[in-house]
Parts: structure tokens; C-alpha cells; sequence
């Protein structure tokens, strides 16, 4: 029996069973089995993770990544060519871009990197077509647009996120609040801090049990935790990324009436667009902006004005003035005596005098004295 095969019988087996006290821990022990064979098809063995291969490996460039996931024929390399001005593919025909296609937009002086995938189908995290090449690239972005055809948005979505949570991707998600801390003996010992509704202790045991964790320290802080949220913090190969759904229509948007646009603004994170006529696409970008939340940092030369025109771009989490004064040089950081800031990270608006550990926020000013 392949490992396909394995999924969709203990698939099948969950949706029979019904949930309750006395099926909880064989539900908790269907599931730490089904991600068990879902991790095989992300990592098989003998192989790497499923991404790669010729045309999958694209150098990186830019300060961050967005990819682009959808059907076949939706409009995703006619969005990609108008944005970045690189060639994609464009036909109606299914499957024209066949590798991944790069180019480069750049946005309020940031140079942010789009990755044209190629189109995928319905059991693509199970290895069908190309979708485990075109999956595994999604997962190194910092942001994916879903693109799906404004006609028909939501069994396609369900479709796409169906096929990205089997591959491990959880999307417009964080981590779970969730710390297992294995211990050599005493057994499974849990606590939570919030009310625990939809996972009760047999389930959290069963799952243990299947990944034999014997002897471990759970602690809940997760509210609404699920056993899928156990599983993922157990694995530990999940990736967490930001989605926008582009709910797009390649030709004209005036198809679309106002009551069913305001709709459409109603599905989470969505912004409707027509790449054909170039409709509404400078929102698109905002939103893109606003989902990779950069930091954008401005120089300023002793005894002159800051340069507003060349910003140095940092992602959240790694703003400090260390990381700053690395992404200019190397050396600076090692030759740096203080660091003046102005704006929101400083304290008063005449500036503050910080060091390197400083955390910056987005479109501060920095002065640097050397020793």
C-alpha cells in the first residue's frame, strides 16, 4: 500500500468515527499517524524535501519573497509580467509556466522578490503533477498570494488550502502556544492555562504514545488548542506564513457587481483585482506591504539631513542597529561608538543615543559615531 494510499484509509477512518470521550484517544492516535505520513511525502526518504529540481531552484535576491500559488489559467503570470515587468508565460492554455519564473517590484524602496509558480492541482502535497516541487518553493516565501479566479473564490480556496496545510504550511497563522519539553522519566505531565475544548487529556496521551514521547512536560497557553496544533508543535517542520487571497479576473472586473464585490471584500485577507485591465492592483501592493511588515530605516550623515531616496530595508525580528549597521557593512558594527535614533523607536523626538541591541521601527532615522 503506498503512502497515499495509507493517508486516505486513516482519512477515511477519522470520518467515520465519531468524536467523544470514549474515541478521543483513537482519534488522537489517527492523527499523529496521518502526520506521520504526510511527513513522508513532504521529506521522502532517500531524497531531500521535495522541492528543487531543474527550474525549481532560484536564487534569492531582494529583502523578501512573495510567491504565487494557484490553478492553472488564473492569471497569475499576466499579474507577475504587469508587476515586475519580467517575462511569465501568458496563454489559456493549462499549465504554460512550468518552472518557477523570478523577477523583482520594488515598493516604497524595498526590492521584494516574486516568484511565478506553476499552476497546481488537486493532490499536488500528494505528489501529483508537479505540485511538491511547486509546494516546497512556497514554503521558503515570506508571503504567498493564493490567486484564485474571482468567479468561483471559495471551493478554490478550500481546494489551495487543503493542498498547503498538507504540506505544512499553515497560513496567516501563528506558532501554537504550545511547549513540549521531554524529560527522561515521570511520565506525561500536563498543564494548561486556558480551558482545554477541544482536546482532553486522553488525546493529548494517545498522541504522545504514537510518537512514543514517553516521559515529557506539555504546557498549554494555546486557547482553543487542538490536536493538530499538538501534532505541529511535535513535528516541528511547520512553517508559518502570511496569505493574501488575489481574487482575480484576468479580463474585465466589470463582470463583478458592487453587491457581489463587497462580498468578496468579506472573505479574510482578500483583495479583488483584474490583472487584465489593471484594476485595483496598487491596494494589492499596499496589502502586500503591510502582510511582509519590513522596516524601512533612513541614514543620516553627521551635520546633514537624512537621505529619504536609498532606505535600508530590514525584516521584522532582525532590526536591531546591529542588523542595520550589518546590511551596510560588515566593519561598522565592530568600528560603531553609539547610534543616534529618530522616530518611533526613540524615546523623545530631539533623538536618542542607543547601542547596538536597539530594536528600530519602520522609517526611523539613524546617525552612527564611530570610535
Amino acid at each position: 500500500m503506498t503512502t497515499v494510499q495509507k493517508i486516505k484509509e486513516i482519512e477515511d477512518e477519522m470520518a467515520r468515527t465519531q468524536k467523544n470521550k470514549a474515541t478521543s484517544y483513537h482519534l488522537g492516535q489517527l492523527k499523529a499517524k496521518l502526520a506521520k505520513l504526510r511527513r513522508e511525502l513532504i521529506s521522502p526518504s532517500g531524497g531531500g524535501g521535495g522541492g528543487g529540481g531543474l527550474g525549481f531552484d532560484v536564487a534569492r535576491t531582494g529583502i523578501a519573497s512573495v510567491g504565487f500559488v494557484g490553478f492553472p489559467s488564473v492569471g497569475k503570470s499576466t499579474l507577475m509580467s504587469k508587476l515586475t515587468g519580467t517575462h511569465s508565460e501568458v496563454s489559456a492554455i493549462d499549465f504554460t509556466t512550468l518552472t518557477t519564473v523570478p523577477g523583482t517590484v520594488k515598493v516604497h524602496g524595498a526590492p521584494i522578490q516574486i516568484l511565478d509558480l506553476p499552476g497546481i492541482i488537486e493532490g499536488a502535497n500528494d505528489g501529483r503533477g508537479r505540485g511538491r516541487q511547486v509546494i516546497a518553493v512556497a514554503r521558503t516565501c515570506n508571503l504567498i498570494f493564493i490567486v484564485l479566479d474571482v468567479l468561483k473564490p471559495l471551493g478554490d480556496k478550500k481546494i489551495i488550502e487543503g493542498e498547503l496545510e498538507g504540506f505544512g504550511i499553515r497560513l496567516n497563522k501563528k506558532p501554537p502556544a504550545i511547549l513540549v519539553r521531554r524529560k527522561e522519566k515521570g511520565g506525561i505531565a500536563i498543564t494548561n492555562t486556558v480551558p482545554l475544548t477541544n482536546i482532553d487529556h486522553e488525546e493529548i496521551k494517545a498522541i504522545c504514545s504514537e510518537y512514543k514521547l514517553n516521559n515529557a512536560d506539555i504546557a498549554i497557553r494555546q486557547p482553543n488548542a487542538t490536536a493538530d496544533d499538538l501534532v505541529d508543535v511535535i513535528e516541528g517542520n511547520r512553517v508559518y506564513i502570511p496569505a493574501l487571497y488575489v481574487l482575480n479576473k484576468p479580463t474585465k472586473i466589470d463582470a463583478i457587481s458592487i453587491e457581489e464585490l463587497d462580498l468578496l471584500y468579506k472573505i479574510p485577507h482578500s483583495v479583488p483585482i483584474s490583472s487584465g485591465e489593471w484594476l485595483n492592483v496598487d491596494e494589492l501592493i499596499e496589502k502586500m506591504w503591510e502582510a511582509l511588515d519590513l522596516v524601512r530605516v533612513y541614514t543620516k550623515p553627521r551635520g546633514a539631513a537624512p537621505d529619504y531616496t536609498q532606505p535600508v530595508v530590514l525584516r521584522r525580528g532582525k532590526s536591531t542597529i546591529e542588523d542595520f549597521s550589518n546590511s551596510i557593512h560588515k566593519e561598522i558594527a565592530k568600528q560603531m561608538k553609539y547610534a543616534v535614533v529618530w522616530g518611533a523607536s526613540a524615546k523623545h523626538s530631539r533623538g536618542q543615543k542607543v547601542g547596538l541591541d536597539h530594536v528600530l521601527e519602520d522609517e526611523d532615522v539613524v546617525h552612527i559615531s564611530k570610535k
